[in-house]
């Protein structure tokens, strides 16, 4: 089963799994929110993981593996995604990567966050 989002599926359901393309930070209407503000930008993502694992019936704390990209050559700017990452996970810790790449798909995109996250048995 796939849920469908404005542009394309946002999460596929396979076998008690659950795959998320990259969580963007992205309004209602789908424009970038806080153009140049890495964390407000990290929350947005973070918020709109959380609606899309729901949607397929999942939560974070069912997920398994992150990886995190951010548009950013400076570690620093790394870390402010991570913290904010988990402080929004608290005690689960999931395996996760964290990546510094070049550009975003989103014109002012500064993070990504995509996730895998198992549903079956619960």
């Amino acid at each position: 089963m796939l849920t469908d989002s404005v542009e394309y599926d946002y999460t596929a359901t396979a076998a008690g799994h659950v795959w998320t393309a990259g969580a963007c930070p992205l309004d209602e209407h789908g424009t970038v929110v806080a153009p140049g503000d890495l964390a407000a930008q990290t929350v947005r993502t973070l918020d709109n993981l959380e609606a899309a694992l729901g949607g397929a019936g999942a939560a974070l704390g069912d997920v398994v593996k992150t990886t995190i990209y951010v548009a950013s050559t400076d570690r620093g700017d790394l870390v402010v995604a991570w913290d904010l990452y988990r402080d929004r996970l608290g005690a689960h810790r999931p395996p996760a990567t964290l990546l510094g790449v070049a550009v975003l798909g989103y014109p002012g995109q500064l993070v990504e966050i995509e996730a895998v996250a198992c549903i079956a048995g619960r």
